[in-house]
């Protein structure tokens, strides 16, 4: 189990990727690839790509939103659970992740915890062509067209918890 150092903090709340503000479904398309495999952590997050008729690939959520306990979105999606407690990265986590990723999409996992690092193994382990969305808590919502330099950057992240 990685826990977060309060040392990366601050740093993890700097955008991975591209922040748009505007989050409307016309602008959000212009930002994933056709055929992209999408991945999305956060219930509002995944929930905003539903309504829009985007069905992502790997949807991972938590039924909280900004603390706030809610449904998780519905979707056909194949089901999985694992724990992940605040502020940390378990090897359950990291490894249904990895689960998912090998199963025919849409897949859903729903952490018992909080879903909000995920976000870091997502980036190490997604397949080639992949796109990663998450919400910036009252910003607005972040895109990471997943690259080399994307992985080495979340490996380095994820090398740096305890």
């Amino acid at each position: 189990m990685l826990r977060l150092p309060d040392s990366l903090r601050t740093e993890l709340k700097n955008p991975l990727g591209i922040l748009l503000k505007d989050t409307s479904k016309e602008n959000i398309s212009k930002h994933i690839p056709k055929n992209s495999y999408v991945i999305t952590v956060g219930d509002a997050t995944t929930e905003k790509m539903l309504s829009f008729g985007f069905v992502p690939s790997l949807q991972i959520v938590d039924g909280y939103e900004q603390r706030g306990k809610r449904i998780a979105p519905q979707s056909a999606a194949t089901k999985l659970e694992c724990e992940n407690p605040a502020a940390q990265i378990t090897t359950q986590s990291m490894d249904i992740i990895k689960k998912a990723m090998s199963l025919t999409p849409p897949v859903q996992i729903l952490v018992t915890g909080e879903e909000d690092l995920l976000v870091i193994p997502a980036c190490i382990m997604a397949p080639p062509n992949s796109v990663v969305l998450y919400g910036q808590p009252n910003e607005g919502l972040v895109i990471v067209p997943i690259t080399n330099e994307i992985r080495n950057k979340t490996q380095n992240l994820l090398d740096r918890m305890t």
